[in-house]
């Protein structure tokens, strides 16, 4: 269960973390200036288990990594938009940021809400409302990769040539 964090449409990744920022990888330096220039209070309140909901389009503009890091070293649970922009999307899979595609939670869901969200079956829940959303589930793999941090560490922990059969 977290807090929602509420975004508008067409969110582009230098309004995610500006390119001012992108000189480390860290995930924890990025997080101090995740959404600065769009919602300045967010680093310094965002607490582990938030939920970031963003509108149509979410992390559109550049393709550099910078930005879901950004957001999962802020402790974010997961994002919930209705669409994504493509590379920001294969992005957080490869970095471990769980993402649902969920119109109607967007919609229903509110700043400051409190929301509850299952990965493995995609259920959403608006505690604050008392409305439920049902988002496509996360893909067994999906699940997999972001429990063990991102593809690179998935890779590690697994042998290839198993999972190509």
């Amino acid at each position: 269960m977290g807090k929602a964090w509420t975004f508008a449409e067409n969110m582009n990744t230098d309004e995610i973390i500006p390119g001012r920022f992108n000189i480390t990888i860290d995930p924890l330096e990025l997080a101090k200036n995740v959404f600065c220039e769009v919602k300045p209070d967010y680093a310094k309140n965002v607490k582990p288990g938030d939920i970031i909901v963003g509108g149509q389009n979410f992390g559109c503009g550049s393709s550099r990594e910078h930005a879901p890091i950004a957001i999962k070293g802020s402790g974010a649970k997961c994002i919930i938009a209705p669409s994504y922009a493509r590379i920001f999307f294969r992005n957080c899979i490869n970095i471990g940021l769980p993402i649902l595609e969920c119109p109607e939670a967007v919609l229903g869901i509110n700043e400051c809400d409190e929301v509850n969200v299952d990965l493995a079956t995609g259920q959403i829940r608006n505690l604050t409302s008392g409305a439920s959303f049902q988002a496509q589930p996360l893909p067994n793999f999906v699940l997999k990769i972001a429990a063990a941090g991102g593809i690179v560490n998935f890779l590690k922990e697994h042998d290839i040539q198993e999972l190509m059969a």
